[in-house]
């Protein structure tokens, strides 16, 4: 890589890092060690091939999706989570609601499973459409859409806090009133 080359990739990665490093944090399921695995092998595979790319962010972003994807097709994937220091137990402080919720969400997507918590990632934190989520995970759009689905509910389930904090409601709202009107003509 040229000196230019070299200044350019570092300027991306000074002011594309944070952002980039939230998306693998929540891909990773709330591990940041992993999350900083993550980004720093996608840099290292972009850094090869910095000269060719149109879209660093975005090759960067596939790059990251597509190792989330690989870890989560390993026969034998790490169920641990390493730690510095044990949880404690939640304590009613006068914390920020927002901080909470962040927290809270945080802890609900590493218990979904590492597909359940990409699909939702993608969709939601990224705001990428269904399609475009099909695209990159190599599915179809009725996969995604079915996969967001029992996420959502399973992220219901496992962290019904979220509702609280969040100032919504826990159940689930009725699609539609099927009862038969009557039509005059």
């Amino acid at each position: 890589m040229d000196a230019e080359a070299q200044d350019s990739f570092r300027e991306f990665v000074e002011h594309r890092s944070s952002a980039l490093l939230k998306t693998a944090v929540l891909l990773s399921g709330g591990d940041r060690h992993t999350a900083e695995d993550l980004l720093q092998n996608a840099l290292i595979k972009m850094a090869g091939r910095w000269h060719r790319i149109d879209e660093p962010e975005a090759y960067v972003r596939q790059i990251l999706y597509r190792q989330q994807i690989s870890r989560w097709r390993l026969k034998w994937p790490r169920r641990e989570l390493s730690v510095a220091e044990p949880p404690e137990a939640r304590a009613d402080t006068d914390a920020s609601s927002a901080a909470e919720l962040r927290l809270v969400m945080r802890g609900a997507l590493a218990r979904l499973t590492a597909r359940q918590r990409t699909v939702l990632v993608l969709r939601y934190f990224e705001d990428l459409p269904e399609a475009e989520v099909a695209r990159i995970l190599g599915c179809s759009v009725g996969t995604v859409r079915s996969t967001t689905h029992r996420s959502l509910a399973r992220l219901r389930t496992l962290a019904p806090e979220l509702a609280a904090l969040s100032g919504g409601d826990t159940r689930q709202a009725p699609a539609h009133d099927c009862t038969p009107v009557e039509v005059r003509p």
